[in-house]
């Protein structure tokens, strides 16, 4: 039996190059850049609100986090947006990364409107991200690269530090 999350887990085994960590082979970086902003201003106008965004992550396969403001959402909590530099991966979680276990225990806890939720997922999609569940993202790593972590997950091989 095959799990919905199959066709994602060949596509992040797929874009793993040990010999490229933080980007692949490629890499275009002002693309992405573009993309980004792109991506900002889609959540801005879809939520009506400023959404601060970190660019260009140091030492990192994460190229960015762009955030939706607690006060534009209509659970309270922030959403917080994070794109990779590899394949245009993306995640969405409530509040911070790694505070529920995934975008349906945010929305069970109610954390997260599942409006809300669609909105990004539609400005990610339509922008051609691909979303990856975060609880997808928290099992183990088990690829190639050398991941900085004593027990690596994916999400410390596509949004992680080295």
């Amino acid at each position: 039996m095959t799990s919905p999350n199959d066709h994602l887990t060949e596509l992040l085994r797929r874009l793993d190059d040990p010999e490229r960590p933080e980007w692949p082979k490629g890499y275009d970086r002002h693309g992405t850049g573009a993309l980004f902003e792109h991506l900002v201003a889609r959540l801005e106008a879809g939520f009506g609100a400023s959404c601060p965004a970190e660019r260009d992550t140091q030492d990192s396969s994460e190229y960015g986090r762009v955030e939706v403001p607690a006060h534009a959402t209509v659970c309270g909590e922030r959403i917080v947006v994070s794109v990779s530099t590899f394949g245009s991966l993306a995640f969405v979680a409530a509040d911070n990364p790694g505070a529920f276990l995934g975008t349906w225990e945010a929305h069970d806890e109610g954390a997260l409107d599942a409006g809300d939720l669609a909105k990004v997922e539609r400005a990610l999609t339509e922008l051609g991200y691909v979303v990856v569940p975060e609880e997808l993202l928290t099992s183990d790593y088990d690829g190639p690269t050398a991941v900085c972590s004593r027990r690596p997950t994916w999400w410390d091989r596509y949004f992680g530090t080295f």
